[in-house]
């Protein structure tokens, strides 16, 4: 019996040992003029004596609006991450989620709060700096979710160059013109409420335009026929961005853009998110691996 009980304790104990952890701290920024915090999801083997010289991919994962920086792993994602490693359904990659407040991920219109600036210039080569992460795009993903995909979208399709994969789910990708979302800011509409005056109140339209998903996808064409795309949204979402999904898989069709688009039931939801979530993590992972070879 004893001899059972040691045999467990040791099989617990190196499940604990071989656990990923979760490193969160902030980063005072210079751009924006104060801290911001992150957290970063580090695999289990990071740690390890014997992977010390290694560099791993990272994928920087955005949160949505009125989410903040641990949202991910406090929803069920951490438990789905390590359940996927463990079924060897994906490999060892660091996740990185940076606070974002409303910024929607961009440098505001007015430019007092110059997010994309900070993201791009301070952030990832903090992240860089400080964590054992390969430096090259190939080894580079983001991907998020609502806003969070529209900030993933924005990014990868604005600068190509530097990452070589992009998701998201139910990104917030928006049809209507800047004058129809105009009148929908002053409208109590769910999508009215989540748009803020990060674009502009009214809309600057030319600030909408330089940061359009839709746009950026046609201006750089070219360059992103390289990047690896995935991504999902609800039939039954409440701010209709399934509609600009379509449009999104559409266009990138149109310009002969590889990509992987899947629509399906569900709604703008936490429950929704993390039952694609795995999707999310599988595509990643399939797509360091390929690069790494």
């Amino acid at each position: 019996m004893r001899t059972v009980q040691v045999f467990l304790f040791l099989l617990l104990s190196s499940a604990t040992v071989a656990q990923s952890r979760i490193d969160c701290d902030a980063l005072h920024s210079r751009i924006l003029g104060e801290n911001v915090r992150y957290c970063v999801l580090l695999p289990a083997e990071y740690d390890s004596t014997g992977a010390k010289g290694t560099k791993y991919p990272v994928l920087y994962f955005l949160h949505g609006l009125g989410e903040n920086e641990q949202t991910l792993f406090k929803s069920g994602g951490w438990n789905l991450v390590e359940d996927l490693r463990q079924q060897h359904k994906i490999g060892d990659f660091l996740i990185v989620t940076p606070e974002a407040k409303a910024s929607f991920y961009i440098n505001s219109a007015n430019g007092k709060v110059r997010y994309s600036d900070f993201f791009l210039g301070e952030f990832v080569p903090y992240i860089e700096s400080r964590y054992r992460i390969r430096l090259d795009p190939q080894g580079r993903a983001i991907s998020g979710i609502s806003m969070g995909g529209y900030g993933a979208f924005r990014f990868a399709l604005a600068y190509p160059q530097r990452f070589s994969a992009v998701s998201a789910e139910s990104a917030a990708l928006m049809t209507a013109s800047p004058q129809e979302l105009n009148a929908t800011m002053h409208s109590g509409t769910p999508l009215g409420r989540l748009l803020g005056s990060v674009f502009g109140d009214p809309i600057n339209v030319a600030h909408w335009r330089g940061n359009d998903p839709f746009v950026l996808a046609k201006r750089n064409r070219m360059a992103i026929r390289k990047l690896a795309i995935y991504f999902n949204c609800g039939r039954e979402d409440e701010y209709q961005f399934e509609d600009g999904a379509e449009t999104l898989h559409s266009l990138l069709d149109a310009e002969g853009i590889r990509n992987e688009f899947h629509l399906y039931p569900g709604n703008h939801s936490g429950p929704y998110f993390l039952s694609h979530l795995g999707e999310v993590m599988q595509f990643h992972s399939q797509h360091f691996e390929a690069a790494g070879k």
